[in-house]
């Protein structure tokens, strides 16, 4: 279906307080569990990985990200290459 994998099928951009987050990376999980074979990074190294490629890809951020940026940046790291 996926030559390489997908992102999971999430919304960052409403993502403001620590709860929006929450429930962003519940949303993941749910997705995660209905298309395991569909992310690009499923598993936790993989994940991992993409994720500290992600963060490190941030520009012009503040020292203190936002619950916004931490949320693109998981988002990010589900399909990242």
């Amino acid at each position: 279906m996926y030559e390489t994998g997908r992102f999971a099928s999430v919304d960052p951009s409403y993502v403001v307080t620590r709860q929006d987050a929450v429930l962003l990376v519940e949303a993941m999980v749910d997705d995660l569990r209905q298309h395991p074979d569909e992310w690009e990074n499923h598993t936790l190294a993989r994940f991992l990985a993409a994720l500290a490629a992600s963060l490190a890809s941030v520009r012009n951020s503040p020292e203190h990200l936002s619950w916004r940026v931490v949320a693109e940046a998981l988002t990010m790291a589900s399909g990242y290459e």
